[in-house]
């Protein structure tokens, strides 16, 4: 019986090799994306003092605790000791998703509220400025080309 084997050009060790360069180990690593979801680290407590207050309104925002079922690869990185057994939770720092429409209706909300703070420092500067001593003042340069005499 002739035995099947694989000639030696056809075996690999680039799945077994290292890196080829040391690169320093993420401090929170990147979960895996689940389309439709956004993700962010939470803090949950700080120097080991629980931090309820910042974890109670990231809730009321819409952001849920990502379970450790969701995300096999972080079982090995969870703290033994957290509050959080069904959760990710990393140097006090939880795990957390919400859907990506949230996000884009929050950062609609600020850039709105940073717009409208905008215009009244603006006007409130323009309000005081006397055109014989302007705060501002807008220069202009143009270039010109003349005519040569030839």
């Amino acid at each position: 019986m002739a035995e099947a084997k694989t000639t030696r050009e056809l075996e690999t060790r680039a799945v077994s090799q290292r890196p080829s360069s040391w690169q320093q180990p993420e401090l929170l690593p990147e979960p895996d994306k689940e389309a439709g979801f956004a993700y962010r680290w939470v803090r949950v407590a700080t120097l080991n003092n629980a931090d309820p207050r910042n974890l109670s309104a990231k809730l009321r925002e819409g952001w849920e605790p990502v379970r450790i079922e969701e995300q096999p690869k972080f079982q090995l990185l969870v703290d033994p000791n957290s509050r959080y057994k069904d959760n990710i939770e990393i140097g006090g720092l939880l795990l957390c998703k919400t859907p990506e429409e949230f996000v884009q209706q929050r950062n609609a909300h600020f850039a709105k509220q940073t717009a409208a703070q905008t215009d009244a420092v603006d006007n409130n500067l323009m309000r005081q400025s006397d055109p014989r001593m302007p705060l501002f003042k807008e220069n202009k340069s143009s270039t010109s080309f003349g005519k040569g005499n030839n």
